[in-house]
């Protein structure tokens, strides 16, 4: 069976989409999921001991598989030929038996979300299916609530981030060699696949929120940049001088050569103070490049953020990228029918 058959790519892309906690899965075709190869193939890469490091609550988990095991229950046409894989069964029957975290309470508390980053995966042959951990992904801690009990949105992984990180996978000269400075960082999604995948030496991953710089250190650890100065948390709170009176030089004078900023023009009461934390960044380093991503909940504020950028002579460019309809994403996964724009802005 070839790398491409429909085989390997129903089953990455249900196990990718697994993996990043996605509420609607596409589970394979019947005609597959009845077979023991596509069963055991599921169970080794998500349910196995030791099958993923750091996994989905336990409260997902169970919902999934008791969806997985009904659908392939209903897949099966001949019980003498095919039948449920008793891996699956049993690890069904320990996830029923166990207690679950009251729902109230698992809502509040963080989850672990990976994303598999296909864009720069080659396609694997069958036979190495079930060797998912070298293929290029980001694990997050994220809070899921669409905003934290602190009040910020910059607990989880929104999808201007994400979909800035596909134009980036697909425009890596964009970012390798070069020093990044990340504005309203979040998760540090963006960050981590400059530093780690894209191949920048150096990422200043930027908040202004003390929870987010706080929750950082620990989506670092994940991915293997705890004892690396390749990603640097640094509070920076927009339009605040971030020259300080007693500094020569901003960030010890290390150049910046591209600032990133995804889904931070939301809000219209901050985009006076996000313009002009980016006029100073201009002033820095006259040759930054400056990419925002931003998802168009509401078109006023994003033409109040363009307004803003006209009147201090910021020049802002739509970039053609389009957004790849669901059945074409194989990870990560993000909503096609929201609209959302990738503009350079720059100082003429």
């Amino acid at each position: 069976m070839s790398s491409s058959s429909p085989w390997t790519r129903q089953v990455n892309r249900f196990c990718n989409q697994y993996l990043q906690l996605e509420h609607e899965l596409d589970f394979p075709e019947a005609s597959l999921l009845k077979t023991q190869q596509v069963q055991d193939t599921i169970y080794a890469r998500l349910f196995a001991d030791g099958a993923v490091q750091f996994g989905p609550p336990q409260r997902y988990q169970l919902r999934v598989l008791k969806e997985l095991v009904k659908k392939v229950e209903g897949s099966i046409d001949d019980w003498d030929e095919y039948g449920v894989s008793d891996e699956l069964m049993s690890t069904l029957s320990v996830l029923l038996a166990t207690p679950l975290t009251p729902e109230a309470a698992s809502v509040q508390q963080k989850s672990y979300v990976t994303y598999q980053l296909s864009d720069l995966s080659s396609e694997k042959p069958v036979s190495e299916l079930q060797d998912c951990a070298k293929e290029p992904h980001i694990t997050l801690l994220e809070s899921r609530s669409l905003i934290s009990a602190a009040g910020t949105t910059g607990l989880r992984t929104w999808e201007a981030a994400l979909h800035l990180g596909r134009y980036l996978c697909q425009n890596s000269s964009i970012i390798k060699g070069k020093e990044i400075l990340e504005l309203g960082a979040g998760t540090g999604y963006l960050s981590i696949l400059c530093a780690n995948v894209l191949g920048s030496p150096r990422v200043i991953a930027s908040d202004g929120s003390d929870d987010v710089i706080n929750n950082l250190p620990e989506n670092l650890f994940l991915n293997g940049l705890q004892e690396s100065t390749a990603v640097v948390p640094m509070e920076v709170k927009w339009g605040h001088a971030l020259l300080g009176t007693e500094e020569d030089k901003w960030n010890g004078g290390r150049p910046v050569d591209v600032v990133l900023g995804a889904d931070i023009t939301y809000d219209q009461s901050v985009i006076p103070a996000l313009v002009g934390t980016l006029l100073e960044v201009f002033q820095l380093y006259p040759a930054v490049q400056v990419y925002i991503s931003a998802t168009q909940r509401n078109e006023k504020t994003f033409q109040v953020f363009l307004d803003k950028c006209q009147i201090n002579g910021l020049a802002v460019e739509d970039l053609r990228f389009e957004v790849p309809s669901r059945e074409m994403q194989d990870g990560p996964f993000y909503n096609d029918k929201v609209p959302i724009r990738i503009c350079k802005v720059s100082k003429p």
